[in-house]
């Protein structure tokens, strides 16, 4: 075992466009950002194919990884210090658990996810608690700081106020990843005054809660992430391309099953195929690996699989309607049988995609996705929720807010080619939702 809290003989920093410099002078986090796994990192984009509409969105989950580590680096150094709520014992925990928080993550990851039936947080865990890089360095602190750190992640370790930072309705990631995507996407409605935030927080038990005093910063929070959601993370054409990669790992994985004969075998995909994907086979994927396959893909002797790859790689992107599954369902059916009779699969050229997000929500104990409110710490002392003491962030409350697309190909429609009534009809029809 060695002392974590040994540091490093020189701080070691990294040039941040969003914190200016990360800071690291524990040995024990560089010796983390430095392993394998979160190194692989690099190779995943923070916002997966939302490149294709803003085109600067090309980050990592690396660099968003040690903005949360940063984030949390100076709320415990330079806020928390000497707060009689504050445990300082738990300050590499929270360090290493606010670094590593997004390790599991795969390519494109929510697409692949669905796909495939994964899910990125046990990843995380098994990648911290098994036969790992990062589970060696951890394991050299204690045995069981491995296990603290993935409890921590998976909001599971017993002193809530250590998860509460990386994990709450006003936690160090999100407080990250709005000011970085905000930041790359080119768009403004991320940005609020964190620093004005972070100089508010106080521990408080169980929980983080803020002074009174920096309501209007918190309230600025709260709205900036209502903007970025609906207009950045569901923009409609983001929401496309995520179709399309999700129709392209549907197509690989129904030939798989059929036996067809790929030009190029998808020999990094068979263990998902096959439902017993081994950490070793998950780490071997990446973005990289997975845009190689499509490349090469396009080659396919399958016209859907071809087409599929062309559009995704080119950018030949789904044109969308408005969609209301309640009032127009009858009428998606009425779509798809005609697509069958114009020679157009539905499974691969008609899809619905639905968006929904609670921007902020109060306290309702036995609901799906419970949440924890903000709490505001009064000039008397007490608590009180954000919504009571707010009308902005009152008007929002506990309502989700939900948005249905229906996506299709155009040009395919548009093509002159064969059963050119069918499409007419089918245009026609579209025009109408």
């Amino acid at each position: 075992m060695i002392d974590s809290s040994i540091k490093l003989s020189e701080e070691k920093v990294f040039k941040d466009p969003v914190h200016g410099y990360v800071h690291v002078r524990d040995k024990l986090i560089w010796d983390l950002i430095g392993t394998r796994e979160f190194q692989r990192l690099r190779r995943i984009k923070q916002l997966g194919t939302t490149y294709l509409t803003f085109h600067g969105a090309e980050h990592s989950r690396f660099s968003h990884s040690l903005g949360v580590y940063e984030i949390v680096r100076q709320i415990i150094d330079e806020v928390f210090e000497g707060q009689p709520d504050w445990n300082k014992n738990e300050r590499m925990l929270s360090l290493c658990a606010a670094l590593l928080h997004d390790l599991g993550h795969g390519p494109f990851s929510h697409s692949f996810e669905k796909v495939f039936d994964l899910d990125h947080e046990q990843f995380t865990k098994k990648i911290i608690l098994e036969d790992t890089e990062v589970n060696r360095v951890l394991r050299s602190v204690n045995p069981d700081f491995p296990q603290k750190v993935a409890e921590v992640i998976s909001k599971t370790y017993h002193d809530k106020l250590v998860v509460s930072l990386i994990s709450s309705q006003i936690d160090a990631d999100r407080m990250d990843y709005l000011q970085r995507d905000a930041y790359f996407t080119g768009v403004s409605y991320g940005h609020f005054d964190m620093q004005r935030i972070m100089r508010v927080m106080r521990p408080k038990e169980d929980h983080v809660v803020f002074k009174w005093s920096g309501m209007h910063a918190v309230e600025d929070y709260i709205m900036s992430r209502y903007q970025m959601y609906w207009q950045v993370y569901f923009h409609p054409v983001t929401r496309s391309a995520e179709v399309i990669l999700t129709k392209i790992l549907q197509r690989v994985k129904a030939l798989f099953r059929a036996d067809y004969p790929f030009k190029k075998e998808p020999i990094h995909f068979r263990s998902l195929f096959e439902g017993n994907v081994t950490l070793e086979d998950y780490l071997k994927l990446d973005e990289p690996v997975i845009l190689y396959y499509f490349h090469m893909w396009e080659e396919e002797e399958d016209p859907i699989l071809r087409d599929l790859c062309r559009r995704f790689m080119d950018r030949h992107l789904y044109k969308y309607v408005e969609f209301d599954p309640a009032e127009q369902y009858r009428t998606l059916r009425e779509l798809e049988e005609l697509f069958r009779n114009a020679g157009i699969d539905p499974e691969y050229y008609l899809a619905v995609d639905s968006s929904s997000d609670l921007p902020y929500d109060f306290y309702r104990p036995g609901e799906e996705e419970e949440r924890l409110p903000i709490h505001l710490l009064m000039p008397n002392g007490e608590l009180s929720e954000l919504s009571r003491e707010s009308t902005i962030v009152q008007a929002i409350s506990g309502k989700r807010r939900t948005d249905h697309k229906l996506y299709y190909p155009e040009d395919i429609l548009l093509d002159d080619s064969g059963n050119r009534e069918l499409k007419q009809r089918i245009l026609s029809i579209l025009k109408k939702f």
